[in-house]
């Protein structure tokens, strides 16, 4: 590579919400570091974080029914769920803190208070949802949740779903009234402001094309400028790759052998929305169903208030769709570019296990609006076709790796984070609950990445996150006097749960 190299710290490539939360930790915890941010697009916030990209759910896990199973001798496993709630405290957590601190301005802008509910139909269903309140309503971090099969307090809740149910088939919910909408892309942008304001460079319309690894353990990267049709040269101690669906690219080319074995598939998302305002205007929670049999944790389908552009919307889906795509801007050749001889038997492996998720993702290419009307109306029983438009969401890419548990070509839906065993690299790979646990997998990724000063960092940490190194659940007072000072800083304490 060339000598024009420009030495830095840290670089982040990609300008979403993961490169937005580590740059704005590191910049508390260590404010003289050099940091650098190589983004494609021409601003932050564009591909998965974008507030029309994804669902917007501040993912506490109090009403995805995927994160809770029911286990063969009939009790509910509420575990995932419990891990999912206790990283989105992290996250609330930290979020105050920038608040706090006059770091970030104005959180309505990014954050509303919005119950959320689970909705089941059928007997077996109802059951189910039942014992799931029964579990989940005993753990300090679920308290407050509501369970109801009445239809008169159905209709209370939820007036849009109810009106219009002509069959007598047993449907019920739960309702947690401490939910949140959040809109990643607003926060995103600011999170990125601010760290411009404290002296990091980001870089828009630069593309990363090669990384490789200097005799001295450091990073040599070479950036094409997109707008000035030149090549940039850097060194660097540390990368992160944050780049959504393009990190799998960028991990690949490091070389690194804790990225061998590794594949993507990626899938896209459809939503409903909502172009009638007097019907928006009758809904006000997030509403997840149950995923039919045999379909994928992706397709939950739910029924969403959002707040976008400081205006109530009503969003329905997702529905899912193919594209070989790896990033909504990407090339149509993502998918077999990523295909090496070390991840090969891996991605063929999934192929032969995954028949029936590429059954239901051809299913639902081939939806017409009519027919995505009809899932719609099994929400709503009175929707009409015209009060619908159909949004094209972001793409995910779903890791495929070999795994202990579930063999070789397995395909995880969930987040994961790939690390060189220096440390020097690290890498965000997958999908939901993504972004709402942004905070916690940032915070792993320093623990792992700089142990020599994470003792040192430990009391800053503390600062920011109060409950760092403690699960909330085990402290059901510092739960409380928690929920309420961050409800209060971000502005969610119009309606107060009851905890206790």
């Amino acid at each position: 590579m060339s000598n024009r190299k420009t030495n830095t710290d840290v670089i982040l490539i990609g300008a979403g919400i993961m490169s937005a939360t580590l740059g704005t930790l590191l910049k508390e915890l260590k404010p003289e570091w050099d940091i650098k941010v190589f983004e494609s697009l021409e601003k932050a916030g564009e591909e998965s974080s974008n507030e029309w990209n994804n669902a917007g759910t501040g993912h506490a896990a109090l009403c995805e029914l995927n994160y809770t199973t029911e286990k063969s001798d009939g009790s509910i496993d509420i575990s995932k769920a419990v891990n999912v709630n206790e990283q989105f405290q992290v996250s609330r957590q930290f979020w105050s803190y920038l608040v706090d601190k006059k770091l970030i301005n104005n959180p309505q802008d990014f954050i509303m208070p919005l119950p959320h509910m689970s909705m089941v139909q059928g007997e077996e269903n109802v059951q189910f949802l039942k014992k799931r309140h029964e579990a989940m309503v005993k753990n300090p971090l679920f308290k407050g949740m509501e369970f109801s099969d009445d239809p008169a307090k159905l209709m209370e809740w939820i007036p849009l779903i109810m009106n219009g149910r002509k069959d007598n088939e047993p449907i019920a919910a739960t309702k947690v009234d401490y939910g949140t909408d959040v809109n990643f892309g607003a926060l995103t942008r600011m999170l990125f402001e601010h760290l411009e304001s404290k002296g990091v460079e980001v870089n828009y319309k630069h593309k990363v094309q090669k990384l490789k690894r200097a005799n001295d353990g450091s990073w040599e990267v070479v950036v094409h400028d997109l707008d000035g049709c030149k090549a940039k040269y850097y060194n660097a101690k540390f990368i992160f790759l944050g780049a959504g669906g393009g990190s799998l690219e960028l991990l690949q080319k490091t070389g690194i052998p804790e990225g061998k074995h590794i594949g993507g598939f990626p899938v896209s998302g459809l939503f409903m929305v909502c172009n009638n305002q007097e019907i928006v205007e009758q809904h006000h929670a997030k509403v997840y169903g149950k995923a039919k049999v045999g379909a994928p944790p992706m397709s939950v389908p739910h029924l969403d208030t959002r707040y976008i552009d400081n205006k109530k919307s009503l969003l329905f889906g997702p529905f899912a769709g193919f594209s070989p795509k790896f990033l909504k801007t990407g090339s149509n050749m993502d998918l077999f570019a990523s295909i090496k001889p070390h991840n090969l038997t891996t991605l063929l492996a999934a192929g032969v296990k995954e028949m029936s998720l590429t059954k239901y993702l051809i299913q639902q290419v081939l939806l017409s609006k009519e027919q995505r009307m009809e899932e719609l109306r099994e929400f709503i029983p009175n929707a009409k076709s015209e009060d619908w438009d159909i949004v094209i969401a972001g793409q995910r890419v779903q890791v495929i790796k070999d795994t202990e548990k579930g063999g070789k070509g397995t395909l995880q839906f969930g987040t994961e984070v790939i690390t060189a065993s220096d440390g020097s690299v690290a890498a965000l790979l997958g999908a939901s609950p993504g972004a709402s646990t942004a905070v916690h997998v940032m915070l792993e990724v320093i623990k792992k990445c700089f142990p020599d000063q994470h003792k040192e960092w430990e009391p800053k940490i503390k600062e920011m996150i109060p409950s760092y190194g403690l699960k909330l659940m085990d402290h059901p007072e510092l739960l409380q006097e928690l929920h309420n000072s961050t409800a209060h800083t971000l502005g969610l304490s119009e309606k107060e749960p009851v905890l206790s």
